[in-house]
């Protein structure tokens, strides 16, 4: 899987866009756009594939395939070097994964999409004015959404900021 391009939706798969289709029975042979090597697949039990479709790896070494709208309004390239930018990292964060600057110094840098909480009981803040607060306005307060960074020494830091350099970078990857 490492040599096929990752994608990100509510899941992680690696995906190559079918070329040409060779069917003999039940498997398909197929070529791909770009470098990737010829693949033969057992096309029993799934869609026939056709060119333009994607091939589909998920983390659990399922393989499918998709039609090229479907995959491609629903998935989003995880790393095209040099072209990655604070919307494209905050699109991944918001469907669930992590990222980083690849020109971050920090190891085990990343931040994440923290969604906050609608009416969140007064016992769940930790900090104490914060839960005063609640019980005051009733016992529940609401928590607005924040990013967070694990900082490269591990901690959680509450309320990244970013800074003129990370706004304007074009260096954003998904961090693993």
């Amino acid at each position: 899987m490492e040599e096929m391009p990752l994608y990100i939706c509510h899941k992680r798969v690696w995906a190559l866009k079918i070329k040409d289709v060779v069917f003999t029975g039940d498997t398909a042979h197929l070529t791909f756009e770009g470098n990737s090597a010829p693949l033969t697949v057992s096309i029993a039990d799934r869609p026939k594939p056709e060119p333009g479709w994607y091939y589909v790896v998920y983390e659990n070494n399922y393989h499918s395939f998709s039609p090229a709208k479907a995959f491609e309004e629903g998935y989003t390239l995880a790393s095209n070097s040099g072209t990655n930018t604070i919307g494209w990292a905050i699109k991944q964060m918001q469907n669930g994964a992590r990222v980083r600057r690849a020109g971050w110094n920090g190891k085990g840098m990343w931040l994440a999409y923290s969604p906050g909480a609608q009416s969140l009981p007064a016992e769940l803040f930790w900090a104490g004015p914060n839960r005063e607060y609640a019980e005051k306005i009733g016992g529940v307060a609401d928590v607005l959404p924040c990013i967070t960074m694990k900082t490269a020494t591990g901690e959680i830091l509450m309320g990244w900021l970013a800074s003129q350099s990370d706004l304007l970078a074009t260096d954003w990857e998904i961090a693993s």
